[in-house]
C-alpha cells in the first residue's frame, strides 16, 4: 500500500482518534498533519510493517504528548463527537458529556491517553503499552488512577447537586 492510499483510507479515523485524544479539533488536525508529514518521509520503512496504522497511531500519541509538554498549557475542551445515547432529555445527556470531557481534560496526559486508547479505540493493555512504550502493568496503573480520579469527581459533583 502506498502512503497516498494509506492516508486517503485512514485519515478520517486517525483524525477522530487524535481529536478524542487532544480534546480539541484544531490541535488534533495539527498533530495529525505533523505525523503524516513525518510518516510520508519514512513510508518505505513504515509501509512494510505488519500494522502500519498502529505505528502511525503511536506517532500521533507521542506527538500529542510532546505538544502537551512543549506548550505546557491547558487544552480547552471542544466538541469531541462522543456518541449520544437515546436519552429522552438531550440537555442532560449533553451536560453529562460536557462534564466527562471536562474531567478527562483535567487528567494527567498519560492517564488520559490510556483511557482514550482503552475505551475509545478498544485497545488491550498490551497494545496500549506498545503505543505508550511502557509495561502493561503501568497501563493498568494509569487506568486505575484515572478512573479513581473520575469517580471522585463524579461523587463530588453529585454531592454539590444535593446541597
Amino acid at each position: 500500500m502506498t502512503f497516498e492510499e494509506f492516508a486517503a483510507a485512514r485519515l478520517s479515523v486517525l483524525l477522530r482518534f487524535a481529536t478524542v485524544l487532544a480534546g480539541e479539533r484544531a490541535l488534533a488536525e495539527d498533530v495529525v498533519q505533523e505525523v503524516l508529514v513525518r510518516a510520508h518521509a519514512r513510508w518505505r520503512r513504515i509501509g512494510t510493517l505488519e500494522q502500519p496504522e498502529m505505528y502511525v497511531r503511536r506517532m500521533i500519541t507521542n506527538e500529542y504528548l510532546s505538544w502537551r509538554r512543549r506548550w505546557a498549557r491547558i487544552i480547552p475542551v471542544g466538541s469531541v463527537g462522543l456518541p449520544v445515547s437515546d436519552a429522552p432529555d438531550h440537555a442532560t445527556t449533553h451536560a453529562d458529556q460536557d462534564a466527562l470531557r471536562t474531567e478527562l481534560a483535567g487528567l494527567p496526559k498519560r492517564q488520559r491517553a490510556v483511557l482514550v486508547l482503552r475505551y475509545y479505540e478498544g485497545l488491550s493493555d498490551t497494545e496500549i503499552a506498545g503505543v505508550l512504550d511502557c509495561s502493561p502493568g503501568t497501563v493498568r496503573g494509569y487506568a486505575s488512577r484515572a478512573l479513581a480520579t473520575l469517580r471522585v469527581a463524579s461523587y463530588s459533583d453529585a454531592l454539590k447537586e444535593t446541597r
